[in-house]
């Protein structure tokens, strides 16, 4: 049984400061959140990991201030797994290392075909992790032993597992590009806010007409705000589903609505006054969404190239080529050697003159990482130029 010290106060957080202090080596960081629950992203479960101190489960909610922790813990290396996913809501906390490991990513920069925390533990280690708790509610309190007991063992050899895939990365000449990576993740900063977010909404595809669009967007501005407010996952109020089966119901009135048995969900009835208030205020507006969404700077999606642009297709189809074969070579998926978008936007819109110079100056606009320039700006240009200077053949026609 793993040992563990569940910390909920500021006693607690005082002894457990002092003894991670003491600690040696990197700092093993997890979070649990209540994702699929609650409408925020918060941390109801921060556990820490050290050499010489031991596991300890922090309870955010209870603690409230991590101030000393960070003052700590914030310039030693942190471990973790899939960091991009636990950075905000450790930011939430005043939670942030100086830098990290990230486990997962250096699994798909080695090339394991397996990059979950279980599969990676037990590729490096032998050892077995049950999963059972991953999707729980993590806000419920108190917690159970058996979760907590899970918890704890996420973060008890992820040191062990850091030193083991450091140690392959040398192996691999890949010691830098894991680096780079890991770098890119701490300073990635986070997307704007999409401009129409409502067309997330699922099934939304089937909703036809500007009118029903406008309605749509009321609705699920609605639920967003109703979900915020009470701090509940907006698809546990009402599903997508049922929100779109309101939408092509179009009912004519709230006691219509009230009678659809496809309209479902914990709030659907209770919040009746408020669904309804979004088709009046849908069916009033002026401002009509468009039936597609604007693309902005998007370019048009690849299959669509050959007849808008053949010579972007062209090029995209020669790099792609090469960059998938360079990937097979370094043993890593192609999207951690170059974001297939990336490549996208560049053989789209090539910069000229074209050389490897430039590509990778376009690469670099874009966010690419110079370990990832260095290995592929020459191919891409190299293949750019051989694109046209043997081009596609366009199809045979009979005469």
């Amino acid at each position: 049984m793993t040992e563990y010290t569940v910390i909920t106060d500021a006693a607690g957080l005082a002894g457990a400061v002092a003894t991670l202090e003491a600690g040696t080596g990197p700092v093993a960081v997890d979070v649990e959140r209540a994702s699929g629950f609650k409408y925020s992203q918060r941390a109801y479960l921060v556990q820490v990991f050290r050499r010489g101190a031991g596991v300890f489960l922090f309870d955010p909610p209870a603690v409230g201030e991590f101030a000393t922790l960070q003052a700590a813990i914030g310039s030693d290396e942190w471990v973790l797994h899939a960091a991009s996913q636990d950075l905000p809501s450790l930011r939430e906390l005043g939670l942030e290392p100086a830098t990290m490991f990230d486990t997962e990513l250096a699994a798909r920069l080695l090339g394991h075909p397996r990059v979950g925390l279980g599969a990676v533990v037990e590729d490096t280690l032998g050892i077995t992790l049950a999963k059972a708790h991953s999707a729980a509610d993590w806000s419920t309190r108190p917690l159970p032993q058996s979760w907590l007991e899970y918890a704890a063992l996420d973060v008890e050899h992820l040191v062990d597992v850091r030193d083991a895939l450091a140690a392959e990365l040398a192996e691999q000449g890949k010691t830098e590009f894991a680096a780079e990576e890991f770098r890119a993740v701490l300073d990635r900063t986070p997307k704007p806010a999409r401009e129409e977010p409502w067309r997330r909404l699922s099934g939304l595809h089937t909703v036809r007409g500007r009118k029903a669009l406008a309605v749509a967007r009321e609705l699920w501005t609605a639920r967003e705000d109703y979900a915020r407010e009470q701090d509940v996952a907006p698809g546990r109020l009402i599903p997508d589903r049922a929100l779109v089966a309101a939408l092509l119901a179009d009912p004519k009135s709230k006691h219509e609505l009230a009678q659809l048995k496809e309209f479902t969900g914990r709030a659907s009835r209770s919040q009746l006054d408020r669904w309804w208030a979004a088709f009046e205020s849908g069916r009033a507006a002026t401002d009509l969404p468009l039936e597609r969404a604007t693309g902005g700077e998007s370019i048009p999606p690849a299959r669509a190239w050959s007849d808008r642009n053949p010579e972007a297709d062209a090029r995209l189809k020669a790099a792609r080529s090469v960059v998938e074969g360079l990937a097979e070579d370094l043993n890593m998926p192609t999207e951690n050697l170059l974001t297939p978008e990336l490549l996208r936007r560049v053989a789209w819109n090539p910069p000229a003159p074209l050389s490897a110079a430039s590509v990778g100056d376009a690469l670099t606009e874009l966010g690419a990482r110079p370990w990832q320039i260095a290995q592929t700006a020459q191919l891409i240009a190299d293949a750019f130029v051989q694109s046209v200077q043997s081009p596609v053949p366009a199809p045979e026609t009979d005469s």
